[in-house]
């Protein structure tokens, strides 16, 4: 490029890196022939110079779920108002996947959001001691040096079992979620801690997908249940899809609930009786968090938003299946 514009191999570097003020006549031939060479500036070359990629990158395990969409967007839009372009990619739900996919992205952006992270403890730690800023969104764990913002997941679970168990219900199965999700093992030890109150629940595995929870309806009704609290609204939608198929009725004959309160919630027959989950707050809270590290400045260890119980016409008074 140089050769072509006729200039230093420095004049070149100082137009195209901004770094320093250039004759515009001299600017101009090599904006002209970087025009004619169809040059692109690589990405981690200018970052090396500038010390910065004004890149973010978020991982998450699923791409097919609305739940993240607004976590993801909110922080695309805080990033671009900084002029960062934001990178996504999936894990698949896959914990190795995901701690591989994270190591990999560190060197090509300028801080990395873990939403709904899968990865073991023992990675998360190896993450904290790198120089990218690690932002951990949607789970808490202790012991592990990075900021972390989640929803408070039990306390409102809790409230959930208390609505049920004023309904009547006695008897429930839960519709798991992954065992490698915080958020899962959160609500299964709310359900737990529930059984001192009254509500005897089951545990039946799922992935949290619609197709999953549709299977799952079988064996969860051999418990003989008045009401199905499904990990999140995708399943609670797949077990009334079956429980329809079945000729049972919701809620007359089983109650189902959800958690997330996705736009699709609304809009089923019965509506999702669910958790509203506060995802723009907490992903303005993600970047609010990032945006600190990157500027120097530290983060408090972790916080944790409020959600809150939206009673709709899936769940209501406990009726046992015949």
């Amino acid at each position: 490029m140089a050769a072509r514009a006729g200039v230093s191999t420095a004049t070149v570097s100082r137009v195209l890196t901004g770094t320093a003020p250039v004759n515009e006549e001299l600017a101009e031939r090599v904006r002209t022939a970087a025009a004619e060479l169809s040059y692109k500036p690589n990405a981690a070359a200018r970052g090396l110079v500038l010390g910065t990629m004004r890149s973010l990158g978020i991982l998450m395990p699923d791409m097919s779920n609305p739940y993240f969409f607004e976590v993801v967007d909110e922080i695309n839009r805080a990033g671009a108002a900084q002029a960062f372009r934001t990178l996504v990619a999936s894990s698949y739900g896959d914990p190795d996947a995901e701690l591989e996919t994270a190591k990999d992205l560190l060197p090509q952006v300028d801080g990395l959001f873990l939403l709904s992270s899968r990865i073991p403890v023992e990675g998360l730690r190896t993450l904290a001691r790198a120089e990218v800023p690690v932002v951990l969104v949607n789970r808490i764990e202790v012991g592990v040096d990075l900021p972390m913002v989640a929803v408070d997941v039990f306390s409102v679970t809790m409230e959930l079992c208390g609505q049920l168990l004023r309904q009547g219900h006695r008897k429930a199965v839960y519709l798991s979620g992954s065992p490698d999700s915080w958020q899962n093992r959160e609500r299964w030890r709310a359900i737990c801690t529930a059984a001192a109150m009254g509500l005897e629940t089951e545990c039946v595995q799922t992935d949290g997908t619609i197709e999953s929870a549709y299977q799952a309806v079988d064996q969860a009704l051999k418990h003989q249940p008045t009401a199905l609290l499904a990990f999140n609204d995708l399943a609670a939608i797949g077990a009334v899809s079956r429980l329809r198929d079945l000729g049972l009725e919701v809620p007359a004959s089983v109650s189902v609930t959800g958690f997330d309160d996705i736009p699709l919630a609304r809009h089923t027959e019965p509506k999702l009786t669910t958790i509203l989950s506060p995802t723009a707050e907490l992903g303005r809270t993600a970047w609010n968090r990032m945006h600190a590290l990157l500027q120097g400045i530290p983060s408090p260890a972790a916080q944790m938003l409020p959600a809150h119980l939206v009673i709709r016409d899936s769940l209501g008074p406990a009726k046992p299946i015949q």
